[in-house]
């Protein structure tokens, strides 16, 4: 191998990055919604995703995909009902 193609891959700035985390929720938004949970959003997506973020940190960006993506409808489903109960929810 010569060194162009050791090069590391091209990193997102922000704007991209963000980009792309709100393509992945809008895509798993939509995966709910094939299931029947079709007032579900993205950003209700990311809000789920990101709650364990505000304790932790920000993770590298292949913890926050695989989080985005394993996402299950019955982990997002209680973070809702919890949420509810606790008056969090400003949009419900």
């Amino acid at each position: 191998m010569d060194n162009e193609e050791r090069q590391p891959a091209e990193k997102l700035n922000e704007a991209e990055l963000n980009e792309t985390i709100e393509q992945l929720c809008r895509s798993k938004a939509e995966e709910f919604h094939l299931i029947g949970y079709d007032q579900v959003s993205g950003a209700d997506v990311w809000e789920c995703v990101s709650d364990k973020y505000h304790k932790m940190g920000m993770p590298p960006l292949h913890e926050i995909v695989n989080d985005i993506l394993s996402l299950k409808v019955t982990q997002f489903m209680n973070y809702i009902t919890l949420n509810m109960y606790r008056g969090d929810m400003s949009k419900r």
